[in-house]
């Protein structure tokens, strides 16, 4: 089963006292994306909220003080400026400072801190951890291999089984998945991150892994470490043009909920997955508190675990918090302090969609620097890749921005959606057209927009 939900009363701006500022927290949000935009606009509807800081932010965040001289990765100067603020509250959002072990600095200094420890992060910091964990604790997820030589894995790549998945050890952006349909790409994936090492040290070891087929889900869940409370489920679309075709992305956009996330379903993800995941954690003195992001497969032989990551999902936060009928902020405070409860988290009626409009290119080489215009037009919008200058909004990224739209129903968000995205406009601007349009092929609906 789904996030408990009281899912007949909708969400209305200024639920949580929206404007109404009293002696509040001053609270710091790490990163610069949409998926931290989208996390602002929630806390900032939170009555207890008093300030936000954005570190480093984007021009496009207006709901907070951006700090764009001080880099995420920077664990000694947000350190440094949490104590100068006096920030009762810091979210820690992008991977690579949790994987450093950011949460554990601030919380070593008395700044109380949302997000896993460097120990527990190293669910999503490490592909052969993570899979070496789930076979020690029989959570289901793919068959493997591991290799450190990139000479062994190509002569493992000569006779198996394909289609085959080559992971990236490490971070990698979202991007350091290789799905081979030949031998030929699969030498070629193997190169690129263990011979030209496209990612890094993240490619000194690849996991190979068997190819699964199946809908895939999305599930961000709260945690604090004894209990899990899963959000709304999602479905991304990573390939970066229509049809699910060209190379993978950071994700083009989401659809909350995933039809093919039924409660049967969620209830054995439940049992098999999230509960021996998080008692697994804690077995092994990794005890994970925050947002624990499961990437599921829904194959012939059930849900298997495609990938773990340690926070919120960029593009599925920005589909699935504007959904989140409650007050964000305690729920994150439950999962930092203890006491985290299912009654805590409510959900609005309805569905959502997020596009992402990027720049033509991405992932690969892309331009960027042009005016975007049309965004005070539409209802939802995210800023990612973007900065400010004089007043105005440029681009400034591959993943520029996401437009979000709510509906009643699947088709009434997707209309919505593009609705808005046809308003914006900035120079090389690309997105796909077919967001939501499997989800709805698979409600038996038109796959149209």
């Amino acid at each position: 089963m789904e996030a408990a939900s009281d899912r007949g009363t909708a969400y209305e701006p200024g639920d949580f006292g929206e404007g109404k500022r009293g002696e509040g927290m001053k609270i710091g949000v790490i990163g610069s994306g949409g998926r931290e935009h989208a996390i602002l606009r929630a806390l900032w509807r939170s009555p207890d909220c008093e300030k936000l800081y954005a570190i480093p932010g984007n021009g496009g965040m207006s709901e907070a003080e951006t700090v764009p001289g001080l880099k995420a990765s920077d664990l000694d100067g947000i350190v440094k400026f949490s104590r100068e603020k006096e920030l009762d509250y810091v979210v820690v959002s992008p991977d690579e400072p949790l994987v450093l072990g950011l949460v554990d600095r601030l919380m070593e200094a008395g700044i109380p801190a949302f997000g896993p420890s460097r120990s527990a992060a190293l669910l999503e910091g490490s592909k052969v951890f993570a899979k070496e964990f789930m076979k020690r604790h029989g959570i289901p997820s793919a068959d493997y291999r591991v290799f450190s030589e990139l000479s062994e894995a190509e002569k493992y790549i000569e006779d198996c089984e394909l289609p085959i998945v080559i992971k990236a050890d490490g971070l990698a952006l979202g991007k350091g998945v290789i799905i081979a349909k030949s031998r030929e790409e699969a030498r070629i994936g193997l190169w690129s991150i263990m011979g030209e090492k496209k990612f890094g040290h993240s490619g000194d070891r690849v996991v190979v892994e068997e190819y699964l087929e199946g809908p895939e889900v999305s599930v961000l869940s709260f945690t604090d470490g004894e209990r899990i409370v899963p959000m709304l489920s999602s479905m991304d679309h990573k390939r970066a043009l229509d049809g699910d075709l060209g190379p993978n992305t950071g994700g083009m956009g989401v659809i909350a909920p995933n039809p093919c996330y039924t409660e049967e379903i969620a209830g054995e993800c439940m049992e098999r997955i999230l509960l021996p995941t998080i008692r697994g954690m804690k077995e092994e003195g990794r005890i994970f508190r925050g947002c624990l992001y499961f990437g599921l497969m829904l194959s012939g032989k059930g849900p298997k675990v495609i990938e773990y990551n340690c926070r919120f999902g960029d593009p599925e936060a920005q589909a699935v918090l504007p959904l989140l009928r409650s007050d964000l902020l305690p729920i994150l405070l439950s999962c930092t302090r203890g006491g985290l409860s299912e009654e805590l988290v409510r959900w609005k009626a309805g569905h959502s969609c997020c596009v992402i409009l990027a720049s033509d290119g991405y992932p690969g080489a892309f331009e960027s620097g042009y005016e975007i215009t049309g965004t005070k037009l539409c209802r939802e919008v995210y800023m990612a890749g973007v900065e400010r200058k004089e007043g105005r909004l440029f681009s400034s990224g591959g993943r520029v921005l996401g437009v979000v739209g709510t509906g009643e129903s699947l088709p009434e968000a997707i209309e919505s959606a593009y609705r808005d995205v046809e308003k914006v406009y900035f120079k090389n601007m690309r997105y796909r057209r077919d967001i939501g349009a499997r989800a709805l092929r698979l409600m038996g609906g038109e796959d149209g927009i």
